[in-house]
C-alpha cells in the first residue's frame, strides 16, 4: 500500500506542475489556469488561505493525466 499524498499549498502544486511543463495561461478570479503545450490539457487551480485537500489534489492530478508515482517522483 502507497503511503498517502502530501496536502499541498498551491503554489506548491503549481511549482510541481510547472516541472512537468505546464505552463500558466492566465488568472480568472481566485483560480489559475495551466495548459500544456502538447496536450493541450487544460486545469484550473484554486488559490485559497490553506492547503488543498486530497480529493481535489486527486482531482487535479487526474485531469492533468499525471500518475500518483510520478508526481510523487517531482515532488523532490
Amino acid at each position: 500500500m502507497s503511503a498517502r499524498l502530501p496536502q499541498l499549498k498551491a503554489q506548491e502544486l503549481i511549482r510541481v506542475l510547472e516541472r512537468l511543463e505546464f505552463v500558466v495561461r492566465r488568472q480568472s478570479g481566485s483560480h489559475i489556469i495551466l495548459k500544456h503545450p502538447t496536450s493541450k490539457r487544460i486545469i484550473s487551480i484554486p488559490i485559497h488561505a490553506g492547503d488543498i485537500k486530497r480529493g481535489l489534489l486527486f482531482g487535479i492530478l487526474k485531469q492533468a493525466g499525471i500518475s500518483e508515482e510520478k508526481f510523487r517522483e517531482m515532488l523532490h
